[in-house]
């Protein structure tokens, strides 16, 4: 119990610290962190309210409680305002419009990513919004509702001599960090088998939980790049200076893959969801909120339920 409270109280410290910096750095960025302490919000929508099932019970009557990333994460999906209590970036901002639409208030939940899977099928969460991919695994056990596309990115230290992280053959004899059980991870171990098939050298995967470590072992040396969604890495490469783009790849390699609001499997919530993110995208909140965290790149026209995803 001890040990799980020290963790807790150092990822929020991290979580802080890191908020602190963003905002004090706010205008590097060209993201405008105070300004976007203020909710964003869109109206009811008739259609998506109609779709709760009846008798639907959420966590907290009257609320939609989301799992959002906060907790080893870094902006913008996730960070704390200038109070360092309250949650803000995109994953809330997409949670409260989704909640909006569905006439409900949001209860926004800091979790881990080991969390969120488990807090979604236990009823601890009624929702998750944490950059979630779909994958044909994870399908099994979630309805997922799209509301941005994926796209992952390879970054090395700015003064790094590596060019170019594209494809296969380029991750050969690296090391590179990874979050384990994520998408990233699947591509590049599909990558490595690939390579090892022809008598290229094996990569090392360097496992982080959260943004400080990925930081210190890049900055270190102990990593040659680092591999993960590319909204995040490039808002820190644009804060400090200190890490490149060197390649992207779709987050669904090889295919086109979607990030979704995620719910229980067959609770019946999904509809409503995805009609209210169709809802906020008709009424422009939705671009609102993409274009404040400089994600609009990774925008989409209309949600969907449950599309191919990685693994289809």
């Amino acid at each position: 119990m001890t040990h799980r409270v020290r963790t807790f109280r150092t990822a929020t410290a991290v979580a802080a610290l890191l908020s602190i910096s963003s905002l004090a750095n706010a205008a590097t960025t060209g993201i405008d962190l105070v300004a976007n302490e203020t909710p964003i919000n869109t109206p009811k929508s008739a259609a998506a309210a109609a779709k709760i099932p009846a008798n639907f019970k959420f966590v907290n009557p009257g609320y939609l409680t989301v799992a959002v990333a906060v907790l080893g994460s870094s902006p913008p999906f996730g960070l704390f305002a200038r109070d360092n209590k309250t949650v803000i970036g995109s994953e809330a901002d997409i949670a409260r419009l989704v909640a909006d639409g569905l006439g409900l208030k949001v209860k926004l939940v800091p979790a881990s990513w080991e969390d969120w899977p488990l807090g979604v099928t236990s009823g601890k969460y009624d929702a998750a919004a944490y950059n979630i991919t779909v994958t044909k695994e994870r399908k099994q056990k979630y309805d997922f509702a799209t509301y941005r596309l994926d796209t992952l990115g390879f970054y090395v230290k700015s003064t790094s001599d590596i060019t170019s992280i594209k494809s296969a053959p380029d991750i050969a004899g690296k090391r590179i960090i990874l979050t384990s059980g994520t998408n990233q991870e699947s591509v590049l171990l599909a990558w490595d088998k690939e390579n090892q098939a022809k008598g290229l050298k094996p990569f090392t995967p360097v496992y982080v939980t959260d943004d400080a470590a990925a930081t210190l072992a890049l900055q270190s040396g102990r990593a040659d790049a680092t591999f993960g969604p590319n909204v995040a890495a490039a808002y820190k490469a644009k804060l400090t200076g200190k890490t490149k783009l060197v390649g992207i790849v779709p987050g669904g390699w090889p295919k086109t893959a979607n990030i979704a609001f995620t719910l229980k499997k067959g609770n019946g919530l999904v509809d409503a969801v995805q009609t209210s993110i169709d809802s906020a995208i008709a009424s422009g909140s939705y671009l609102k909120v993409l274009d404040r965290w400089g994600e609009s790149d990774e925008k989409i026209d209309h949600s969907e339920i449950n599309p191919p995803g990685l693994g289809d």
